[in-house]
């Protein structure tokens, strides 16, 4: 068959759906019992399993900027801004869970025994409750057991034993001291069972189970989310959590303005020792500097300064005007010459000698019109000139000279000022230090007073921040769902036995489906016999209405068409393994053959193992081994007749040859098949398994086609490898599998065998693939 021919064939082959489903389907009975018993677990569970309910509450966080965390805030140094994801991490922290536990307090679980389990009771349907005092650690873990005797005493059973106490007495003992206490709720002989637990792990286990988030994106509400089996106690948890939650920032509030109030006062005190010190620096500077205000000092030092330079200009203009006068005096030329008059000294006897002189010289100067420079009163005059001359002289340098001490004075005096003027710039900075020091640690003090007061009145007025604006509510109940559980139920009824069959298949390597078959090997299927429950061997009879005889006769028809119009009168019968029902499918089909007319012997080829004239109680002294060793036997003498089949003969195996293999290969094998031909008009060759002897390849040249058993649950999925060897190889002419065998599960044809019930267009199209596959076989 050539590439395009095949390719044709296998493109006719797409998946079916229908046969996948079927090799699961026909385990129907596993699906419903596994889906009938997962439905029963599933209601076990529901039925008995502690439902748990949602606990949900919502909480503002608000931002509280009064806080005291912001009192020294100003310059943004110690800004401490919280986000709501911090708050949402002190919320969820075990520390505040811990104390949300104590103080319910939930480190004791009481317990009461059921009809089937031991459940929690809690609140208001507590019998008895228990009141610690102290508490050691190794009384986490422990149950005490709580027997009520009367409505004044109760039996305690722990780890030391069984005691009888009264309730509301103290009870001693070594992992601590508590009390029990009975409520209206005990009754006579009620068994309350006492867990102790460490609130530790108590705390964290409910955090882990605690979800905060955001509400609806706000940025301040949080939601907070908590499942408990007990709703009461959920709701306990929850608000005791948000009211710990409150407490605790007004407890930091409070702690941090005080802390603050403290510091500040510290401060204060710190501040005022400096502050005094400072104010004594200003005074004792000013002192030292003998200044009140150093800008009004520089001022005056300025003025003095300005004052004495005046008056040393004008002191040095009279030295110099003294000066010039000095001159003029002294020069002979102007000996009798008028003394210039000094409007700038102020002084009366230089004034009175000057105006004497000039008079005097007048005097002289009129005299002399008249008289001659030797007159007696001119010389008198002259000496008295003389005279005066010598005194304006002297009262000249005795004026210089006190001129020059007051000069000498003044300018000692201005260069004092002017020494004190040049030192203000520093004073000005050096106080400037002083003041300014003294005025931060003022505006310090100041400011620190201010905010005191802030702290005090924030301390006064503390508030939470924060607000529950939905108080916890238990819903539910949330888990188990029942929609759900039963649901996961349905799945695992139907995954578990799918993934056993699957399983099942992977693992086993026995041919269970037709389907096996044809994954394995592209040798044409002739049909499929179902598993006979009759006793017989012949199955089929001209009156047999039976679903086996049925099977036979539509594989009598689909063997016209085996081998494409070619002759096809010696049919050989073989399989991979002995057992499977080689003889009896030789018979049977021999039998069908034999309805339609035609002459038909069954040869019993299987030298080894002869089996076919046993099946139907007939002799088999003499038969093909006795015809290949002797030349005197004939086939007359090998074929006998079927008691009640008319047309039917067989020919028996005869006697067990000691070389059965050599035996097939003389040529007399030929001649005995080819007068079988002759005179029959189909030879059916029962043969020894091909997968374990050659005995069958032996009989190939001899016949037209090849009949190749497969038994369901019994033959091997390796072992179709041999056919498939056989139909890939040409080893044996026209090779087709018939199927036997099949039970309930098996194949898709149980009941009808292959293609029967099929409509005719289903078996004319599976009639032409069956005709194409053999092309190119002759």
């Amino acid at each position: 068959m050539s590439e395009l021919e095949l390719s044709e064939f296998e493109s006719d082959q797409p998946i079916n759906i229908k046969n996948i489903l079927y090799r699961y389907l026909r385990y129907w009975y596993l699906f419903v019992i596994g889906v009938v018993l997962s439905l029963a677990v599933a209601y076990l569970y529901l039925r008995y399993s502690t439902p748990e309910y949602q606990v949900t509450s919502t909480l503002m966080v608000k931002d509280d900027q009064s806080s005291p965390a912001v009192v020294l805030t100003d310059g943004g140094l110690f800004e401490p801004k919280k986000g709501l994801e911090n708050e949402i991490i002190v919320l969820k922290s075990k520390s505040l869970m811990e104390r949300a536990l104590a103080e319910l307090p939930l480190f004791v679980t009481y317990y009461m025994e059921g009809r089937v389990k031991t459940v929690e009771v809690y609140g208001n349907d507590l019998p008895v409750r228990f009141v610690t005092t102290k508490l050691d650690s190794a009384a986490y873990g422990k149950t005490l057991t709580v027997q009520v005797k009367d409505n004044n005493r109760f039996v305690l059973t722990d780890s030391e034993g069984a005691s009888t106490y009264e309730f509301g007495k103290k009870i001693n003992k070594p992992y601590g001291s508590f009390t029990i206490i009975s409520t209206d709720k005990a009754d006579k002989g009620e068994t309350v069972y006492i867990s102790l637990h460490d609130i530790g792990r108590l705390a964290d286990k409910y955090s882990k189970k605690l979800l905060i988030s955001p509400y609806q994106n706000s940025p301040n509400v949080l939601m907070l989310s908590l499942t408990d089996h007990i709703p009461e106690k959920g709701e306990d948890i929850v608000n005791a959590l948000t009211d710990v939650y409150s407490k605790e920032v007004v407890e930091d509030k409070k702690v941090l303005a005080t802390n603050t109030i403290e510091f500040i006062d510290e401060r204060l005190k710190h501040l005022t020792g400096e502050l005094s010190e400072v104010e004594k620096d200003v005074e004792v500077y000013k002192r030292k500097n003998e200044v009140l205000d150093v800008a009004a000092a520089g001022g005056l030092y300025a003025a003095n300064q300005d004052n004495y330079n005046k008056q040393l200009a004008e002191l040095d203009i009279q030295i110099d005007v003294l000066g010039s006068i000095e001159n003029y005096l002294n020069k002979e030329e102007n000996e009798f010459e008028l003394v210039p008059t000094s409007l700038s000294i102020q002084d009366p006897t230089l004034g009175g000698l000057i105006q004497a002189f000039n008079q005097l010289q007048n005097e002289r100067r009129r005299i002399l019109q008249t008289t001659k420079p030797n007159n007696p009163i001119v010389v008198n005059v002259t000496e008295q000139l003389g005279d005066l001359r010598t005194s304006i002289l002297e009262n000249l340098q005795n004026i210089r000279e006190g001129l020059v001490v007051s000069r000498n004075n003044l300018m000692a005096s201005s260069s004092k000022f002017r020494s004190k003027k040049l030192e203000v710039p520093t004073m000005e900075r050096e106080l400037m230090e002083i003041v300014r020091d003294q005025k931060i640690k003022t505006d310090v003090y100041l400011y620190l007073l201010y905010k005191r007061e802030e702290a005090a009145v924030s301390l006064a007025s503390t508030v939470p921040n924060s607000r529950v604006i939905d108080a916890a509510v238990a819903v539910g109940p949330v888990h188990p769902q029942p929609s759900m559980v039963y649901l996961i139920a349905l799945l695992v009824g139907l995954v578990v036995p799918f993934a056993g069959i699957t399983i099942k298949d992977l693992l086993n390597d026995e041919v269970e489906l037709l389907t096996d078959v044809e994954q394995a090997t592209k040798t044409p299927i002739l049909g499929e016999l179902n598993h006979s429950n009759r006793p017989d061997e012949l199955v089929v009879a001209a009156e047999s209405r039976s679903t086996i005889a049925e099977q036979f006769r539509l594989i009598r028809s689909n063997l016209q068409f085996a081998t494409a119009g070619k002759e096809n009168k010696a049919i050989l019968v073989t399989s991979s393994l002995s057992g499977e029902g080689k003889t009896f499918f030789s018979l049977n089909m021999a039998a069908s053959l034999v309805l339609t007319g035609k002459k038909v012997v069954v040869l019993g080829f299987d030298l080894r193992k002869p089996k076919l004239t046993v099946r139907l109680g007939l002799p088999n002294e003499v038969g093909i081994t006795n015809y290949l060793v002797s030349d005197t036997v004939t086939v007359n003498d090998i074929v006998v007749p079927v008691p009640g089949v008319e047309g039917l003969a067989v020919i028996p195996g005869g006697a067990l040859p000691p070389n059965p293999g050599e035996l097939m290969t003389v040529p007399k094998v030929g001649e005995l098949i080819h007068e079988l031909k002759e005179r029959f008009d189909y030879v059916l060759i029962d043969t020894a398994p091909v997968g374990q002897v050659a005995d069958a390849l032996a009989l190939a040249p001899y016949v037209d086609s090849c009949i190749y058993m497969v038994r369901y649950n019994y033959t091997s999925k390796s072992q179709i490898a041999i056919v498939d060897d056989l139909y890939k190889k040409k080893k044996l002419r026209y090779p087709m599998i018939v199927l036997n065998d099949a039970k309930k599960g098996n194949g898709y044809g149980y009941g009808y065998g292959y293609g029967y019930g099929y409509g005719e267009a289903e078996k004319v199209s599976w009639r032409k693939k069956l005709v194409r596959r053999f092309k190119g076989q002759s």
